[in-house]
């Protein structure tokens, strides 16, 4: 079935949130190491971004390195960090090609130096790009986001910058990582986890959640294609009846 013929254009999701599961799982399969998987994951992603770019959605988010995984095995860990900084030395002349603009969320500071350079010179060089915002949640958990609000929000009150009469939501999403994003509509998550594993939990409160058992190695356009389409048929409520929507 080709579900991009399917797609209507007019009611897309702005922002789609993936958690990018199975790339270890996938190189066991094929009895290799882990980080075999990594590197064909790698390819997923360049063809999802593309697709999201291609319909038209302007916002795509991926879960690419959790605070949790730095309690993976270190061979494993520095094989990432090592494989991220290629990778966005290569995929920044594909991100300028497309019109993508590189943005990241999390504990930045705690990625290596060099990794970290490379991530803000990507960013520098596509920042004025506008067909869709490619953001890469690194060394990022949600249950540190919130925290880290909350204590920068502590701060201004006690420094007098801020009323504890001015905290509402509005206020709290401006102390978020993902100021200036809209809250994605539709989440992914392939491998066939039914988790969400402490991602955008606050930004995910009216998400629809699609789980797919394809391994993110495997997961193509079509795929994503497939997952807006499954969107599409569901009834978006936000708490209301289906009569008031109607």
């Amino acid at each position: 079935m080709n579900f991009r013929e399917k797609l209507n254009l007019d009611k897309l999701p702005q922002h789609v949130a993936i958690i990018m599961d199975g790339n270890g799982r996938w190189a066991k399969e094929k009895g290799k190491l882990r980080v075999f998987g990594h590197k064909n994951g790698v390819l997923a992603v360049r063809d999802t971004v593309e697709g999201a770019a291609e319909v038209g959605i302007k916002h795509l988010t991926l879960y690419a390195f959790s605070t949790e995984n730095w309690k993976r095995p270190k061979l494993e860990v520095t094989a990432l960090m090592e494989l991220l900084v290629s990778t966005i030395n290569k995929e920044t002349k594909t991100l300028m090609e497309n019109n993508v603009k590189l943005n990241a969320i999390g504990d930045l500071a705690s990625l290596p130096k060099r990794c970290f350079a490379e991530l803000q010179e990507a960013i520098e060089k596509t920042k004025n790009n506008t067909r869709l915002t490619l953001t890469l949640a690194l060394s990022y958990s949600s249950r540190w986001e919130i925290l880290n609000a909350t204590q920068k929000i502590a701060e201004d009150v006690s420094a007098g910058k801020l009323n504890q009469e001015d905290i509402n939501e509005q206020l709290f999403e401006s102390y978020l990582s993902t100021k200036g994003l809209p809250d994605p509509e539709l989440m992914i998550r392939t491998s066939g986890e039914h988790r969400i594993s402490n991602y955008l939990l606050w930004q995910l409160a009216y998400a629809e959640l699609y789980f797919t058992p394809k391994l993110w190695p495997d997961f193509r356009r079509e795929d994503l294609f497939e997952a807006v389409y499954d969107y599409q048929q569901r009834e978006r409520r936000f708490g209301l009846t289906s009569e008031q929507i109607g």
